[in-house]
């Protein structure tokens, strides 16, 4: 069976590249979510086998989602990969300090995508 991903997003354009890499090039299911409140929604009722979610995004940002996720008993064991355009590195391992799964930086490399998430998730 593929994996399932939730791609949480408010950029289309982004949202539109990571789906079309990753149904394309690795035959993953992917949804999507243009907001932290509908990826919450989203997670709960399709238990993702993992999320990807953007850190800058209005209303809630990648944070407040991520700690939302990791308060519900439900969607709390799905791994998230945080895409960022942070590309520090002090800034990356408060991140993973968070206990996200790992950290893409945008811009990414729409080929190289399936590798990052393969390598993270450990696929």
């Amino acid at each position: 069976m593929n994996p399932k991903l939730l791609v949480i997003d408010d950029d289309d354009g982004v949202r539109e590249i990571i789906q079309i890499s990753l149904e394309a090039v690795a035959g993953w299911d992917v949804l999507t979510a243009a907001s932290g409140k509908e990826g919450l929604a989203i997670a709960q009722r399709e238990q993702p086998d993992g999320i990807i979610l953007d850190v800058m995004m209005p209303d809630m940002d990648g944070m407040e989602t991520y700690k939302q996720l990791q308060a519900n008993p439900q969607t709390h064991q799905i791994p998230t990969i945080l895409l960022t355009a942070k590309a520090k590195m002090s800034e990356k391992e408060q991140f993973i300090n968070l206990g996200v799964a790992g950290v893409i930086t945008k811009p990414f490399e729409a080929i190289n995508l399936v590798a990052q998430i393969s390598k993270i998730f450990q696929w």
